[in-house]
């Protein structure tokens, strides 16, 4: 009974771990009305080729109408990346146009800023996004509006996040 229990140990991670990584990895692949347009570039008869490009057409500007098909371009995808950059979320790199043009650092400027209370600073940036100091490190020059902020990707989730030339602070994304 004894050995029983490591094998079922065993068992259990791993279905774990494959119902984990089925769960983060979004299915990326091509969308059925876009493949039936491609496949219309095989036909080599012009006249059933015209005929299945424009059935094709429609099914996907249908689909697109009815938000079932999105396309957008690589800029806007790269905003989306950015935007979700500092954020925990499951790996959305395949969604977005591949994952080998991963954010790695932002820069922007101190939009605002207050000390929280808890362990530093909290500094809202112009684009939007707001970061709280996670480290107890001190600020020499306290945060302020205008001044240009880089925000890096560091090891194992941590951010680290520098004001003007004074050294980086530890920082997370709070909004």
């Amino acid at each position: 009974m004894m050995r029983a229990a490591p094998i079922l140990i065993g068992a259990v991670a791993a279905g774990f771990a494959t119902a984990a990584h089925a769960r983060s990895t979004p299915n990326t692949g091509t969308p059925q009305a876009v493949q039936s347009l491609l496949a219309c570039q095989s036909i080599t008869d012009a006249g059933r080729r015209l005929s299945c490009f424009d059935k094709a057409a429609q099914t996907l500007s249908d689909a697109m109408t009815r938000k079932e098909v999105v396309v957008i371009d690589k800029a806007r995808a790269n905003e989306a990346k950015r935007s979700l950059f500092g954020f925990s979320v499951p790996n959305f790199g395949a969604l977005f146009g591949g994952g080998d043009d991963a954010v790695n650092q932002i820069e922007s400027t101190v939009a605002g800023a207050f000390e929280n209370g808890y362990e530093g600073w909290t500094i809202k940036l112009a684009d939007g996004s707001t970061w709280q100091q996670t480290d107890g490190a001190a600020v020499a020059l306290p945060p302020r509006k205008g001044d240009k902020v880089t925000v890096k990707r560091g090891t194992m989730g941590s951010y680290f996040l520098k004001i003007g030339s004074q050294p980086g602070i530890r920082a997370k994304r709070v909004g």
